[in-house]
């Protein structure tokens, strides 16, 4: 796994456990970090979007390739 996946992974997890506590606690922990509506947390919360969207790239490959379909069988 190359640099740029793993660091968009590891944004998409810190955006997703982020979601869990907005959802689970109404804590939002990137705002109470930066600063709710800060530029910072503007930022934090663009590259969290670009990240997903950059790992729908390997999601597809890994889908196209039989890979993904192979281990349903199991």
């Amino acid at each position: 796994m190359n640099f740029i996946n793993i660091f968009t992974l590891i944004l998409v997890i810190v955006g997703g456990l982020n979601w869990g506590l907005v959802g689970l606690l109404g804590f939002d922990l990137v705002a109470a970090i930066f600063g709710a509506g800060s530029g910072l947390a503007r930022i934090v919360y663009i590259l969290v979007g670009l990240s997903a969207a950059w790992q729908i790239i390997p999601l597809f490959s890994v889908m196209g390739s039989g890979a993904f379909a192979a281990n349903q069988n199991r």
